[in-house]
């Protein structure tokens, strides 16, 4: 079986910025509180008439450009997200169908803020199985639809955005295997309750507790899969959820100072499960990240879910 490597990505943000000093004018809040509490300072939030869709499709065409590639030569597209409005179609037909992609197998993956490296996995073994030679894997959110703008404990985390990545068939992996699972007995501290009118909202210590005690663990599994250590990786890009969390989890896994840690959010907030191939390409595209490195992925959240894996960079 072939293995299956990052071919190109792109990634998409809606023009407006909210600030922290905008949220202190509709809740109780503060700039300084905000920061010392997450370590964002601005997220971006989509036009009302601006879709997930939207924003998928605009981060898949570029990465679409990047690899080079025909839209015919797709075989499968998957998107990542937990704020799809639409039930049928998928986002993932409807980003083919903007694309030009004729015949593919589309389908949307909920996983919650791991629904990323999630879909990765599912795509490379797709490709690895010979089921596809080039596979689009997309992570989109618009979390601005399921935020409770009266909450200044959830309100100042959450942002809008897609990332994208193609994949391709390798004679050599490119993309390592995948540690991941959940524990459904937490489920609940992280959701989107109210089937008609879906809110976020989240058991906040609970979490921080489980990521930065629980997750190292599965982190360094995910680069033993790949024959490496921590100390080997070039960069790291974690679920980008709270400042804080990512500096716990890094502090743990006693990175040496030449890796490179993703800390997106501080300019667009939690995306869910958009953040990782947003923050991803944002490296790549500032050339922070040297063709070839060895990436840490590792996503977690709702669910519980956590999902993570090596890949080389574009």
């Amino acid at each position: 079986m072939p293995g299956s490597r990052i071919a190109a990505l792109g990634h998409h943000q809606p023009a407006r910025v909210l600030t922290n000093d905008d949220l202190a004018t509709m809740v109780d809040t503060s700039d300084e509180w905000i920061r010392r509490r997450t370590g964002i300072a601005t997220r971006r939030i989509a036009a009302p008439d601006e879709s997930v869709t939207d924003l998928a499709a605009a981060a898949a065409a570029k990465a679409l450009a990047g690899a080079g590639l025909d839209p015919a030569d797709i075989g499968l597209v998957t998107v990542a997200t937990c704020t799809a409005i639409d039930r049928c179609p998928s986002i993932a037909a409807q980003v083919a169908a903007r694309l030009g992609i004729p015949a593919a197998v589309a389908f949307d993956l909920n996983n919650g803020c791991a629904g990323f490296c999630t879909a990765l996995a599912v795509a490379d073994h797709s490709v690895r199985a010979g089921a596809a030679r080039h596979a689009l894997v997309i992570g989109a959110e618009k979390m601005s639809d399921v935020t409770d703008w009266t909450d200044r404990s959830t309100c100042v985390l959450l942002g809008d955005g897609a990332g994208a990545a193609v994949l391709s068939a390798s004679d050599e992996a490119g993309i390592g295997p995948v540690a991941w699972g959940s524990d459904p007995t937490r489920g609940d501290a992280v959701r989107l309750v109210d089937e008609w009118q879906p809110r976020f909202a989240q058991e906040g210590q609970a979490v921080f507790r489980w990521a930065t005690s629980e997750l190292p663990a599965v982190a360094r599994q995910a680069c033993a899969l790949a024959g490496l250590t921590p100390a080997d990786l070039g960069g790291i890009v974690t679920h980008q959820a709270n400042l804080r969390i990512i500096e716990a989890l890094v502090r743990q896994l006693d990175l040496p100072e030449h890796v490179v840690v993703a800390q997106d959010v501080v300019e667009s907030g939690n995306t869910s499960a958009a953040s990782v191939p947003l923050a991803l390409s944002k490296l790549v595209d500032r050339g922070d990240l040297p063709s070839g490195a060895p990436v840490l992925l590792f996503a977690f959240g709702g669910g519980l879910s956590w999902a993570g894996q090596v890949v080389t960079a574009p």
